[in-house]
């Protein structure tokens, strides 16, 4: 392994951001799917082969997190190891398949598309098979934390536009087909697209953004394999700390971020009164959190990391 790399996933499984790498060879031209990309390099690892780009990243983005959301799984955000072989994989010649997998029925485990900052994009649909973004559960940006507490959208991510530049992908679906804003290249709202929100255009097959379900890619219109439910290959989340339990009623109100210091802070309401989750990053890879309640009373838990290998951490009374 290169040295860019292990220390990459070094600093990622302490908890640190990742270490920048474009491992593309120098005298080959970027593919044009990772020049989408490169709005975030410095946050993401970037390289490719003559049929992949490989996207390594935290997952963890830098616009606030979490607020709004008010059907909470008391998950929080932190950063994830999808670097080095655990790394994103787009194909770079799509073909569109003879079966679509649509996402009504399907795919509700894991991601099934890519946002250019490298943080995933989970069907509009939750594992229960409910619309995300009406069910409240999701923050101002389309985002939430899954089980592991993972932070992707379930809708699109409107707000790389600008980041992206006009008329380019906000990102890309797991089949290697990209997925563009609400409008065309002539500022046009499509009319005319398939049930899985995409068109084809000069004999490329696109995918669009919409306000409505499904909201992005609505399936896989392209050719994947799916075992379980998800898209294999993609990488795999790291949890800290078991699963949470929905807390009825609660709504989240604040997220106080210090990245330089890794520390964070949720605030949310519950029945009339203010609660807190306070988290931090410790430099010997422990996450130690603090829980304060309607009283002022804290708690505190301290978790480290287990390898994905050794599975998720057990639920309580297990």
């Amino acid at each position: 392994m290169r040295p860019a790399i292990a220390l990459a996933i070094a600093a990622l499984l302490a908890g640190h951001a990742v270490v920048p790498l474009l491992a593309t060879p120098a005298d080959k031209p970027a593919p044009a799917a990772q020049k989408h990309f490169e709005p975030f390099k410095d946050k993401l690892e970037l390289r490719s082969d003559d049929d992949t780009l490989y996207v390594g990243s935290s997952g963890f983005p830098d616009h606030p997190m979490m607020v709004g959301i008010r059907a909470w799984q008391q998950q929080v955000p932190l950063p994830q190891p999808y670097t080095g072989k655990n790394a994103w994989q787009i194909p770079l010649k799509p073909r569109l398949a003879d079966k679509p997998i649509s996402g009504k029925t399907s795919l509700y485990r894991g991601a099934i598309a890519l946002a250019i900052n490298g943080v995933p994009i989970f069907n509009a649909l939750n594992n229960r098979g409910e619309d995300s973004f009406l069910a409240g559960e999701l923050d101002e940006y389309g985002g939430h934390c899954g089980r592991g507490d993972d932070y992707h959208y379930h809708v699109a991510p409107l707000h790389l536009e600008k980041a992206a530049g006009k008329g380019n992908p906000i990102a890309y679906a797991l089949d290697g087909y990209a997925l563009y804003g609400t409008t065309d290249a002539n500022g046009n709202a499509p009319t005319d697209l398939d049930e899985f929100n995409g068109r084809t255009e000069q004999g490329v097959y696109r995918y669009y953004s919409t306000k409505k379900y499904p909201y992005i890619n609505g399936g896989m219109r392209g050719v994947v394999t799916v075992r379980g439910d998800g898209i294999e290959p993609q990488p795999r989340d790291s949890p800290v700390r078991p699963a949470g339990q929905p807390l009825r009623g609660a709504k989240i109100t604040e997220f106080v971020r210090d990245d330089a210091n890794q520390a964070y802070r949720l605030k949310y309401e519950l029945r009339g009164k203010t609660l807190s989750v306070m988290y931090t990053i410790q430099k010997d890879g422990t996450y130690a959190f603090v829980f304060t309640d309607a009283a002022g009373r804290e708690t505190s838990e301290t978790y480290r990391r287990r390898d994905r290998k050794d599975g998720p951490p057990p639920r309580k009374g297990e």
